[in-house]
């Protein structure tokens, strides 16, 4: 649950199914994330970039697939993971905050609930 900002935009040219696979596995980085670092911020760029950028064989593929005609084919795929990680976010039974530093979205467990 975000406590401001609950604007998502739906990400089209995905399956249902890839679409669920996605949100268990940034959900699962979500979880890993507050589990080690309970009080620090997180983005979709700290799960799936860097040197976390090679997608083959992970439930992301798809997002890169559907862009990779283009030449901005990684960028648009990371602002889909982020869509995404939006979405996992206000369903989580966990409060976050969120904000946006240098045009990046960030979230923040609130870390009130047991």
């Amino acid at each position: 649950m975000l406590l401001k900002d609950k604007t998502i935009h739906k990400v089209n040219g995905i399956g249902r199914e890839q679409e669920r696979d996605i949100c268990k596995f940034l959900q699962g980085c979500v979880y890993c994330w507050c589990n080690n670092h309970p009080n620090q911020c997180f983005s979709a760029r700290d799960f799936l970039g860097r040197d976390n950028c090679y997608w083959e064989e992970t439930p992301l593929m798809p997002l890169y697939e559907k862009h990779k005609s283009k030449a901005t084919a990684v960028k648009d795929a990371g602002k889909d993971a982020g869509w995404l990680l939006k979405k996992v976010i206000l369903e989580d039974k966990r409060t976050f905050n969120t904000k946006t530093e240098q045009l990046i979205r960030q979230y923040k467990w609130v870390g009130n609930e047991i």
